[in-house]
């Protein structure tokens, strides 16, 4: 990053301290309009990243330093989308102990996604501006209390309340993580971070009524939140040492303002400081929180990928919160043995997360080394999914029957690894998309995505009891199958073809 000026003809390279001693000469001419288009050549208190290379651009960062912020992320993750299931398997001693009806037992297990699909809603406009780093802080302390409260409630409504805050400040995640990556991750690389990202936390949602069924057949159920408390604060601790801004406009601000501050000239700018600076800060914040809403309801791209995510995450749900109740109700299982089916579930997304990655950015390099002169569209990224959704379909009626009929455990966990590897197949290069479209305010735009996803998430298990006991798991799976049937192929060839013409239809619309 620098606030320099590069000559084209000889190369030379003027510093901010040389910089601050010009004379008013050179910047008397200086268009100050916030449309104008600058050369930065000719303006040399424009401050901005180094064409080319720059260690202060994000993008330029060292692999490894990458690595570590996408695995402080992920980490995060785990934990705060672990708590939105570990509950599942102790539900019922939860009910007995804090005297709550089935209804009310299980709003306390999906409230906090409730909380998510609020929370980025707010939290990712934040970020893009006050910056990646501090709202992850912030919103991890703000998780860590809040759990660590669930632990201690004497009764249902203080259960219920603490889940849905502690969700709101466990939802950042939702908001930032694709921000940051699309901060540091060139196109090239996206599959494989955003496969080895989404591999951790999502598996989290696996993982948690494993840990939750053991905890509730050996121990209080209240150690599901101190444990997992325990870790948020070490994870607090991490991400203060590891994780450092990746925003590029907060970074560049911040740049500026320290040269303004050590050369005592406050002419250098930034262009997003030159845009703002007509406006009151009410102005801006208010613009950013209603962006995400703006994008759900205004661009069709943002709709369509909203509707087929969120029919996905809300048939994972169903599938998370039902799953052990199968294994005790239907085949006699304990509490503890019920968990560890989960592990099939987890070992789908596992698999598909990791190959998805790879073959996500293996096929966008064989396409970009076709044509080398020219970026490719981010349509690209979607035939991909459709393996994916056909899949997920067949698996959940495979699932759904195999059930049904009791078959032998094996069967019923190879459908449920099929189901989870589909759904996670196919989503790969559905968020990818969706970052490639909107790079200038990914965070908002993967809040408008989770905000249905979330409520999705939030209201499918509360209607799973009744619809498995009118249809049986054969019927009831095999309705779900037609609708991500429905839903999912149209939707990506809606992408397909039409993508491209909505993206220069709505152009600078958000």
């Amino acid at each position: 990053m620098v606030a320099s000026s590069t000559s084209p003809k000889h190369g030379t390279t003027t510093q901010p301290q040389e910089l601050a001693q010009m004379p008013p000469a050179h910047v008397t001419n200086v268009d100050t309009s916030p449309t104008s288009k600058r050369d930065p050549d000719h303006d040399p208190f424009l401050v901005e990243f180094t064409p080319g290379f720059d260690v202060r651009n994000p993008k330029d960062w060292t692999t490894s330093r990458k690595w570590s912020v996408t695995d402080v992320l992920s980490a995060s993750g785990f934990n705060r989308i672990m708590v939105s299931t570990i509950m599942a398997p102790a539900l019922t001693t939860i009910a007995h102990e804090l005297e709550m009806s089935p209804t009310e037992s299980a709003l306390a297990l999906s409230i906090y996604l409730l909380a998510s699909a609020f929370g980025p809603i707010f939290i990712g406009p934040l970020s893009e501006v006050y910056g990646r780093q501090t709202v992850l802080h912030v919103t991890g302390v703000w998780f860590l209390a809040w759990n660590a409260a669930c632990g201690f409630a004497k009764n249902k409504e203080t259960l219920i309340a603490s889940r849905f805050l502690a969700g709101f400040g466990a939802s950042s995640i939702y908001a930032l993580a694709g921000g940051v990556l699309g901060d540091i991750w060139g196109p090239e690389q996206r599959g494989r971070s955003l496969g080895l990202y989404l591999l951790i936390p999502i598996i989290g949602a696996a993982v948690g009524p494993i840990i939750g069924g053991f905890m509730a057949g050996r121990t209080t159920w209240r150690w599901m939140f101190w444990s997992t408390s325990i870790f948020q604060a070490v994870m607090v601790l991490v991400s203060f040492g590891v994780f450092r801004e990746t925003y590029a406009p907060v970074i560049l601000k911040r740049r500026a303002a320290m040269l303004r501050r050590t050369t005592g000239d406050s002419r250098y700018y930034t262009i997003h400081e030159r845009m703002e600076e007509s406006h009151s800060l009410a102005y801006i914040l208010a613009k950013a929180f209603t962006r995400p809403m703006r994008l759900l309801l205004l661009q069709p791209l943002v709709q369509t990928a909203s509707l087929i995510s969120a029919l996905s995450y809300g048939i994972l749900y169903i599938l998370l919160s039902s799953f052990s109740d199968l294994w005790i109700q239907h085949y006699n299982m304990s509490v503890e043995m019920s968990g560890l089916h989960y592990i099939a579930l987890a070992a789908g997304e596992l698999t598909s997360s990791t190959l998805g990655g790879y073959l996500l950015d293996s096929i966008y390099s064989r396409m970009k080394a076709r044509d080398p002169e020219n970026e490719l569209e981010p349509e690209h990224r979607l035939p991909f999914a459709l393996p994916g959704y056909l899949l997920s379909v067949l698996a959940l009626v495979f699932y759904g029957w195999t059930a049904q009929f009791r078959v032998h455990w094996i069967a019923v966990d190879i459908a449920i690894f099929l189901v989870s590897f589909g759904l996670q197949l196919a989503g790969l290069p559905q968020q990818a998309y969706v970052m490639d479209v909107y790079q200038e305010h990914t965070s908002s735009a993967l809040a408008a995505s989770q905000f249905p996803r979330s409520l999705a998430a939030f209201l499918f298990p509360l209607f799973a009891p009744a619809m498995y006991r009118s249809l049986g798991y054969g019927w009831a799976n095999s309705v779900l199958a037609l609708l991500g049937l429905m839903l999912g192929l149209p939707g990506s060839i809606f992408f397909w073809r039409w993508g491209k013409r909505m993206r220069m239809k709505f152009v600078g619309s958000y």
